[in-house]
């Protein structure tokens, strides 16, 4: 289902399960992944990609949703739980992660993509797009906060509201992703990008204290009080 290389400093983690569906299974197969890389020590960056020309990941198994028994993608039960644990965890990942779209990316395969620090899109092949709305779906509220703090506004609501698919080019004017390129050199601009950014991860630590105080818990751009308070009153901001 995954397959992990290494390139220099540069974790390539590569989706290998034709449309990448999400079910429990892909989502253990992927969190195991990230242990492995993790375990790693000194400057490392993290690319995901697919091995697939079509597709990055086409989101959600609705197959294996919507059967009974036993099936290869697990125990649907836990399912929901697990996957939002595992992209809370991508989004503070303790490396900086650059994710190459090369293909359509629905839905949880959106999701994973905005866990990245910065995204790469091929630019002549490809859609963004939360469709939960056009499949009668509600998107959670944990899943809302991901897209507005990764997508500007207003393609924050064009995206959730109006389920709009984002071409490459239209996507970086519109700042969900920071690169585009052709299909060939895709994967290999992901790469360069990620070693230039290795090095910040060579004090894991502080690298996922940034992020978790972006993202996590009382985060600083997310709490009651505005900068001036903040400011003004820095004795309680100093852990």
């Amino acid at each position: 289902m995954l397959k992990i290389d290494k390139h220099e400093d540069v974790f390539v983690l590569t989706m290998t399960n034709g449309e990448n569906r999400w079910h429990t299974t892909f989502t253990r197969a992927f969190n195991q992944a990230l242990n492995e890389i993790e375990q790693s020590s000194g400057p490392a960056a993290l690319v995901t990609a697919s091995d697939d020309p079509k597709f990055f990941s086409n989101g959600l198994d609705l197959e294996w949703m919507s059967s009974e028994g036993e099936h290869p993608g697990g125990d649907r039960s836990v399912f929901g739980a697990e996957i939002m644990t595992l992209f809370g965890r991508m989004i503070t990942f303790p490396m900086p992660t650059i994710c190459a779209i090369n293909g359509h990316t629905f839905g949880a395969g959106f999701m994973i993509a905005l866990c990245h620090d910065e995204r790469i899109m091929r630019e002549d092949r490809g859609y963004l797009c939360a469709n939960e709305i056009e499949l009668g779906m509600q998107i959670p509220e944990p899943e809302l906060a991901l897209f507005r703090h990764k997508i500007p506004m207003p393609a924050f609501f064009q995206t959730v509201q109006f389920a709009r698919r984002w071409t490459g080019p239209d996507a970086l004017t519109a700042g969900i992703v920071q690169q585009v390129t052709d299909q060939s050199s895709n994967l290999s601009s992901a790469i360069a990008r990620a070693q230039s950014l290795a090095h910040l991860a060579n004090n894991r630590k502080n690298f996922q204290w940034m992020k978790e105080h972006i993202y996590g818990e009382n985060a600083a751009i997310n709490g009651v009080h505005g900068p001036a308070y903040m400011l003004r009153n820095s004795d309680q901001y100093a852990d």
